[in-house]
């Protein structure tokens, strides 16, 4: 199958999962990021299609959960 036909199928599957997660603790992130390295080095120095996804989703969530916070006052 083609990427490019790829990708709104993952988009939509990473949006879907954006409403279905928590806020993830220090120990977590920490994790993910040691995975990503890992990843990346395994693709010989290139973040693959998949980690830049999922880093946009992180981004957006994070986004989300900061405006939820500001909004219900939870600083």
């Amino acid at each position: 199958m083609d990427r490019l036909k790829l990708l709104p199928i993952l988009i939509c599957l990473a949006t879907v999962s954006l409403a279905a997660c928590e806020k993830k603790g220090p120990a977590e992130r920490v994790g993910e990021k040691v995975d990503h390295a890992a990843d990346t080095i395994k693709n010989g120095g290139e973040e693959p299609t998949g980690d830049k996804l999922q880093d946009e989703a992180e981004k957006a969530r994070d986004k989300a959960n900061a405006a939820a916070d500001k909004a219900t006052g939870d600083h």
